[in-house]
């Protein structure tokens, strides 16, 4: 592999002519100050990958990969320096040291991204040279909805491997809805024995007339949570929950008919739903829903570090509140005009109650209606709009709009995609998506955190299917976060399409099922499965 081999791009890469750095049984690993997750990464990911021992060395020895620290380097920056008689190392951060070594395991080739070496012990050759780089976002992400269809930990542990080597470093973690609530709530065990399980399935979008009749569900255990969590720390990926409040709440309301609008419907009588859209079936806006929250909340932050909770916040339909005799009171007494209004009140609450525990609230771009929380961050994701407006505002975004980057939505607008969602939104689209829409100033654009890609699951029902909407999109979307590009129009697909060539075999090694340049493999199709396919370009509002 070459430095012109690398994805995402590097700021600056000098490569030298005269061979390389031979790394072999010999090759010896020192590891400075603040590295040592690093040190352990390598022994054990590339040291496994390429039998190689890895053995401690000593400071300065030749024949050393050596790992730093500097403070003169920007946080997440490195600069990876590769001469015949070693390899360094050095980040402004323990994050630094870990984004250069991702970049030193590309330039070993395929076989670096295996479990187990494939091939008889032999040296591996890096090419001499210089890369000096820093990534242009602090939030560089990918959300995974792991409601509507669940993934199981040991997939979950995977998907942070595979945003690692792609320097991202935000896994945002859909983890309730109404079709499954995913994470063990100790002092509320139905959300677990009931809310985590449905019936059956919708197969294909919620117009087919095709359902899957097995059972399904599962939840992730606290420990398997504390492991989550731990696993994606020593990656320096953040985990951020989401818990969706007050829409998207049927399968807690089944589980616990009381959060519910009991004067509107019979809430005991719902169950985890089995289909897709959004459902009328939201929570009320009581002290009973509050506390009940409050409760969950407390051992989410338990369970998760992360400055940023995610609390949902959008399609919250206000049907059931309008026709309801204790809602319509609800918002006399707390002086509101509107629903819209008691939306805004119900955010700001648990905005209040986030920041009281030194927690910040993220939500979706609906939480701007009837009132922005202060302090709250907003993920945009129905356009830019939203973002625009609370950037304009002083508050922070995470730009996701779906008409770009949620990866849901198909590839291609031939007949064999498996179960077409929504626009057509092809690798270029993705690599030509620009997070910092132009309306915004100077001082307005520094409160775009990031961006981040979303992968919503109604029709993706295993890994294999995750994997085929996710790659190889996911990697132009980390090559968007990462550097700074010129205009969309002016970036150079042909140039990333050349290296997303040597990627594929990086990808191939790593077991991921990512649709094929040509089209999808015949296993990768859904025939006869209904989807809702959205025709010509998307609005880019």
């Amino acid at each position: 592999m070459t430095f012109e081999q690398l994805i995402p791009a590097p700021a600056r890469a000098e490569e030298h002519s005269g061979g390389g750095f031979v790394l072999d049984a010999a090759t010896t690993l020192w590891a400075g100050a603040g590295t040592e997750g690093t040190e352990r990464w390598l022994r054990g990911t590339l040291g496994g990958a390429l039998r190689l021992p890895l053995a401690p060395g000593a400071e300065g020895a030749p024949g050393s990969v050596s790992l730093r620290v500097d403070g003169d380097l920007e946080a997440e920056a490195y600069r990876l320096t590769v001469a015949a008689d070693g390899v360094e190392i050095r980040g402004g951060s323990p994050a630094g040291v870990f984004w250069g070594a991702q970049t030193l395991r590309q330039l070993l080739g395929p076989d670096a991204f295996r479990r187990a070496a494939v091939r008889p012990e032999q040296e591996r050759v890096v090419p001499a040279g210089v890369v000096e780089d820093a990534p242009r976002f602090g939030w560089r992400g990918m959300m995974l909805d792991v409601a509507r269809h669940f993934m199981p930990k040991e997939g979950v542990l995977r998907y942070l491997d595979l945003l690692a080597a792609h320097k991202l470093n935000v896994f945002h973690f859909h983890l309730t809805d109404d079709q499954g609530w995913r994470v063990e709530i100790k002092r509320y065990p139905k959300l677990t024995e009931v809310a985590s399980w449905r019936s059956r399935t919708k197969w294909g979008h919620r117009a087919s007339e095709l359902w899957d009749e097995k059972p399904h569900g599962g939840f992730y255990t606290q420990d398997d949570i504390r492991e989550i969590v731990a696993y994606a720390d020593s990656l320096h990926i953040t985990v951020v929950p989401e818990i969706d409040v007050p829409g998207h709440s049927q399968a807690a309301i089944a589980a616990y008919p009381e959060l519910g609008n009991t004067d509107v419907i019979d809430t005991a009588a719902l169950g985890v739903w089995d289909s897709w859209g959004v459902t009328p079936n939201v929570l009320a806006p009581s002290d009973t829903t509050l506390r009940f929250y409050e409760g969950v909340f407390e051992e989410v932050l338990d369970m998760f570090p992360s400055t940023f909770i995610h609390v949902g916040g959008d399609e919250c339909p206000k049907e059931q509140w309008k026709d309801s005799a204790a809602v319509q009171e609800r918002i006399e007494q707390l002086g509101l005009s509107n629903e819209d209004e008691l939306q805004s009140w119900f955010i700001r609450h648990f905005d209040k109650w986030l920041s009281a525990r030194g927690r910040r609230l993220i939500g979706w771009d609906e939480i701007l209606e009837g009132g922005l929380a202060e302090g709250a961050a907003v993920s945009s994701w129905r356009g830019y709009g939203g973002g625009i407006a609370a950037a304009q505002a002083g508050h922070d975004v995470v730009m996701c709009p779906e008409q770009h980057v949620y990866l849901d939505h198909r590839q291609h607008g031939g007949p064999d995609e498996p179960v077409p969602i929504g626009f057509v939104r092809t690798l270029e689209d993705v690599y030509r998506f620009e997070p910092v829409p132009g309306d915004l100033t100077a001082a307005e654009a520094e409160h775009v955190l990031g961006t981040q890609a979303n992968v919503w699951t109604e029709v993706m029902e295993y890994h294999g299917r995750v994997d085929y909407q996710v790659f190889p999109r996911l990697a132009a979307l980390a090559e968007v976060a990462w550097r700074t590009l010129p205009a969309p129009a002016e970036r150079d697909f042909a140039d990333f399409e050349r290296r997303m060539t040597a990627h594929y075999a990086r990808l191939d090694a790593l077991g991921v099922d990512y649709r094929p340049p040509g089209g999808p493999l015949p296993w990768q199709k859904r025939p006869g499965v209904l989807g809702r396919p959205i025709e010509g370009a998307p609005p880019n509002v």
